[in-house]
């Protein structure tokens, strides 16, 4: 299953795209391996009436393995994505094409410039799931070691990626797949709650 996601909270939002669906690689690396088996036990004891409600933990090398397997894919332009965890905050660095990014769509707002050319791209987001629900705060976003002023990043987001992708922003909330009730990011892991 190929899972599409958005751009500049991608790089956010790929560590909830993990719990989405399972991995079916046929020579899976120890940590895809290991992504695959908890992704299908959290499929699984989504579906049962009363979930385990213990705790499923996912580790960082495991979700990378994920994001870099043939099971994701990124939108046009988007590639190599990389996730790192510290309590409550995602860290993630991206290779991103923008021209690939806001192809067929154009702007005359000489702000929205920067967003052209191929750019190594760090983003750092506040990231939590409650009550089933996921949240997502985009807190920055570089270009190229260059962080990019919030003002011009709201304008690029509403221009280029909530027109193609309505629930990704700056700030974005959507439900937790698989009855997860919660996710907490900690140093190199997530941990999710069933219920």
């Amino acid at each position: 299953m190929k899972l599409p996601v958005g751009f500049p909270s991608v790089i956010a939002c790929g560590l909830w795209v993990v719990v989405a669906a399972a991995a079916t690689n046929h020579h899976p690396s120890p940590d895809l391996a290991s992504a695959d088996r908890k992704i299908a036990h959290l499929e699984a004891n989504g579906r049962a009436a009363h979930p385990d409600p213990k705790p499923t933990v996912l580790t960082e090398a495991e979700i990378n393995a994920y994001l870099a397997s043939d099971e994701v894919e990124f939108p046009a332009g988007v590639q190599s994505v990389r996730l790192s965890g510290r309590n409550q905050v995602i860290s993630g660095v991206a290779k991103v094409d923008f021209d690939k990014v806001r192809e067929g769509t154009g702007s005359s707002n000489p702000l929205l410039s920067i967003f052209s050319g191929v750019h190594d791209v760090q983003v750092e987001a506040h990231a939590y799931g409650r009550g089933g629900q996921g949240y997502v705060h985009v807190d920055s976003v570089s270009l190229d070691g260059v962080e990019v002023p919030q003002f011009v990043l709201r304008l690029f987001v509403e221009k280029y990626i909530t027109p193609r992708y309505s629930n990704i922003g700056i700030d974005s909330r959507f439900k937790l797949p698989d009855r997860i009730d919660s996710a907490t990011v900690g140093q190199h892991q997530v941990q999710l709650v069933q219920k």
